[in-house]
């Protein structure tokens, strides 16, 4: 993952903004900054991968068996970060996510349905700019697999 730029350069000197002065951006004023910690972007990330049709679950194996473990305790959820790791700098945020796939979804159009879903959120709720949303595939879903009641299993005496 591209470390994401956190330093703040003057930029060149123009006919409207001299060398040396830093431009304001809605995080970073002259008044104060503001600063999104990385949770808060990797719910973000998460809820809108999680919107794309064809996505079954985030996470890889490890992390989807601890949230099913956590699923089981009573008062918790699935967390809406597991499977999403970002790094967030001043202005910028680079985003990975781990995913499974539903059988028959054709995964390069997926991918950049959730790329484009997960930079405008983000984008649009902190102001930040995505500089890369990295995605690993790590399964694919087969509905077969949510069936408990195996029917070749079932004999009749």
């Amino acid at each position: 993952m591209t470390t994401p730029t956190t330093t703040k350069k003057a930029p060149e000197t123009t006919d409207s903004t001299p060398a040396g002065t830093v431009v304001e951006t809605a995080l970073v004023t002259t008044r104060g900054k503001t600063s999104i910690a990385d949770t808060v972007v990797e719910k973000i990330a998460g809820l809108a991968a999680r919107e794309i049709t064809g996505v079954h679950k985030l996470g890889g194996g490890a992390a989807r068996a601890f949230g099913a473990i956590r699923e089981k305790i009573p008062g918790q959820s699935e967390s809406l970060a597991q499977g999403v790791t970002v790094e967030v700098g001043e202005r910028q945020a680079a985003v990975d996510l781990d995913i499974t796939v539903e059988y028959g979804v054709e995964i390069g159009e997926l991918s950049k349905a959730i790329r484009r879903n997960v930079i405008s959120a983000i984008e649009r709720m902190t102001t930040l700019e995505v500089t890369e949303v990295n995605i690993v595939v790590h399964d694919v879903h087969v509905p077969s697999d949510d069936d408990e009641d195996d029917p070749h299993d079932a004999r009749v005496a």
